[in-house]
Formats: structure tokens, C-alpha cells, sequence
């Protein structure tokens, strides 16, 4: 059974400066034309150029060492840039997975060879990496994975699907999960291996899937004999079921999973202006303490992760009540935004990202974890099943 632990973590003083000198970066980028802060939807922004300025900051893979091209920083102060990304939404898709799970990954299971050669690339803004864990038939029981890696005289070929693969067109390597082994009867969790696998490589079809939203980050892999040579193998073969929680670990504990539709709540403030009537602003003050719950829980993971833990349970909690609660927010801003006072087109301006963020709303419960595959996590990690 594990005991749950949330520390009251107090970001340093060292993250304010940190924070005044990313939002002082992004207005300038802003107020360039290198992206639109009140375009929901990322509109032209040129996601590669702006991934190299980050890059050039020092801010990717900021918690490396700096052999590998990192800058040795802190957690808490990764977590302030990417709280301050989230906020003006910024195009961090060509760099955000590299840096937050990819990299960590690599760094953990990865051989020499393969560290020093891609670490630094990832660091600079030159790669992006996708994820291929989920699949058809199993979504995202990952211990229920089918596709498969069969072992060759120079490496492995693999063969099979991965869905719900964000950012895989344009992704220039994948951390994918395939099963090397049948699982036993005594654990299910054997018999599965991870690769970094060479998004060109011949046999390598990506599909997109279309949402509601517009948006076509959604793709279906497709992998027909790919070979992958065996020092792209990370970690133990057949053992990878514990890398992969670990990796989940990063992913499901930041802002970015509670920060995804924070344009809902910003837009019911600006519509209701300066003086709020008493129903918009309760409304308002109920929203802004319940982000702030979410953020203090979200800063403790990231002390946790400083420290050496691995807050697997704390950081599935983090994921479960933050998806629910940003895919709620704008149901219930449109409930709050009745009660409001002015002109129309303060309130077309709401509508308007409103639909957007209700569009974009159903998938936040599946990418990274269903909600029903986090709580079973959360149960185990209590003692509960």
C-alpha cells in the first residue's frame, strides 16, 4: 500500500526570476508575430523556429545534465516554463514530449551512444518525439499491447498499430511499446520492451484521425516489418512494463493537465470586465480556488520528481482530477456566463472560444491515461484491488 504524500512546496525565489524572464521571452515572440497568444487553436505559428529559440534559451531539457546538452535547473523551475507556455499557448508541440517524458526516458534506459547523439538535438529544438503506447484493440491497458517485436540476427522487426499517437506525422523518433514475450499467467506486465524507433524508417505509415476540433494531431502508426537495430532497445527486454509507469509518472503530473482549456477562464474574466456582478465574480473566485488546488498538488509532484521519487499514484491523481476538471470548465463557464452583464460582443468573444474548447474537450480524459485506467492505478497504489 502506498501512502499518499502531497509536500506544501513553495516555488524558490530563483523561479520567480525565472518566470518574469520566460514571460518577458514570450510577449517579445508575441508581440513579433511568432504566435498569436489568443489563438486557441495554434493557428501559423512556426512551431520549428520557435522550438529553436527555446532551445537557444536553455529551456528543453533544462533538468539534464549538461553532458547531454541539459542545463542541470531544477523541476520547479521546468514547471514555471511550462506553466508560463501553457498560459499564453505557446507552439510547444515540436518539443514539449522530447522534454518532458522522451528525454527522461532516454536518459534513464538509453545507451551511451544513443544519449550523446540525440540528448543534445532535443535540447537545441531540432527533434520531435511521439509516443506509441496505446493501440486498436487495447487503448489504454497497455498490458494488453499486441503488437509485436520479433527478434532478428542484427535487431528486431516490428510489426503492428499504435493509435492515438500525438504529433506522429511530423515526430522524427517514436518511444513505442511492443511485446517481445507472450505474458504469463502469474504477471500479464511480462513480456513487453521499449524502443526508440526512427519515425522515417521504410515501413512506417502514419494516419491522421480527424477531431471535432479541427485539429489532426491524432494519428494511427501503422508498422509493417520495421527493423530496429538492438541498441535502440531501452532498458531491460521483456521488463518494460516498469520504465513505462515511471515515464506515465512525467506525463501525467504537470500543468498541461489542468492547463488546456485555462482559456475558457480567462475569457469569462475578460468578458466580465472589471467589476463583476456577485454571480460571475463567486463564480470566477469558485474556478480560480479550485485551479489553485490543482497547481499546488501539481508543484508537489514536480518537488517529488526533484527529489529522486517516483510519484506514480500522486501523479495519476494529479491527471484523474485535472482532466476531469479542465474538460468540465467550459460547460461550466457557459453556466457562469448567464449571469452576465454588457454588451454582445463581449459575449460573442466568450462563445467564440467556448466552442473551441468544447470541441477539443472529450479527449482530454483518454490522452495520457483514460479516467478509468487511472483509477485502477490509484486503487492498486492504495491497496484497494
Amino acid at each position: 500500500m502506498t501512502a499518499l504524500r502531497f509536500d506544501p512546496i513553495r516555488l524558490p525565489e530563483s523561479c520567480r526570476a525565472l518566470r518574469a524572464e520566460v514571460r518577458g521571452f514570450l510577449a517579445d515572440e508575441a508581440a513579433a508575430g511568432a504566435f498569436d497568444p489568443r489563438d486557441d487553436a495554434g493557428g501559423e505559428a512556426d512551431a520549428e523556429a520557435f522550438a529553436r529559440k527555446v532551445g537557444a534559451r536553455g529551456w528543453i531539457g533544462m533538468t539534464w545534465p549538461k553532458v547531454y546538452g541539459g542545463q542541470e535547473r531544477s523541476y520547479l523551475e521546468r514547471y514555471v516554463v511550462t506553466e508560463e507556455m501553457r498560459v499564453a499557448n505557446a507552439p510547444t508541440d515540436r518539443f514539449f514530449v522530447a522534454d518532458r517524458q522522451s528525454g527522461p526516458t532516454l536518459l534513464r534506459y538509453g545507451g551511451e551512444a544513443i544519449k550523446r547523439s540525440i540528448l543534445p538535438r532535443v535540447a537545441r529544438g531540432e527533434l520531435c518525439f511521439c509516443i506509441g503506447m496505446s493501440e486498436p484493440d487495447s487503448g489504454s491497458d497497455l498490458f494488453a499491447a499486441k503488437a509485436r517485436a520479433t527478434r532478428t540476427e542484427t535487431g528486431w522487426r516490428l510489426r503492428g498499430t499504435k493509435i492515438w499517437v500525438t504529433n506522429a506525422r511530423q515526430a522524427d523518433y517514436m518511444i513505442g511499446l511492443f511485446r517481445t514475450s507472450p505474458p504469463t499467467r502469474e504477471n500479464r506486465r511480462h513480456g513487453l520492451t521499449s524502443f526508440l524507433i526512427d519515425m522515417t524508417a521504410p515501413g512506417v505509415a502514419c494516419n491522421p484521425i480527424a477531431k471535432m476540433s479541427g485539429r489532426n494531431d491524432f494519428n494511427e502508426v501503422v508498422f509493417d516489418e520495421v527493423f530496429v537495430a538492438d541498441d535502440h532497445v531501452l532498458g531491460e527486454i521483456d521488463d518494460a512494463w516498469k520504465q513505462a509507469t515511471s515515464e506515465l509518472a512525467y506525463e501525467r503530473s504537470g500543468p498541461e493537465r489542468f492547463l488546456e482549456t485555462y482559456g475558457a477562464l480567462t475569457a469569462l474574466i475578460d468578458a466580465a470586465g472589471s467589476e463583476p456582478n456577485r454571480a460571475v465574480a463567486a463564480g470566477i473566485g469558485r474556478l480560480a480556488a479550485e485551479l489553485h488546488t490543482l497547481r499546488r498538488m501539481s508543484v508537489s509532484v514536480a518537488g517529488m520528481l526533484e527529489s529522486g521519487r517516483e510519484p506514480v499514484v500522486e501523479a495519476a491523481i494529479v491527471k484523474d482530477l485535472g482532466t476531469i476538471w479542465e474538460q468540465s470548465l467550459p460547460h461550466r463557464v457557459r453556466g457562469f456566463a448567464g449571469f452576465l452583464e454588457g454588451g454582445e460582443d463581449s459575449r460573442d468573444s466568450l462563445e467564440a472560444t467556448l466552442a473551441f474548447y468544447l470541441r477539443i474537450a472529450p479527449k482530454l480524459t483518454i490522452q495520457g491515461g483514460t479516467t478509468e485506467i487511472l483509477r485502477g492505478i490509484i486503487a492498486r497504489g492504495l491497496g484497494l484491488r
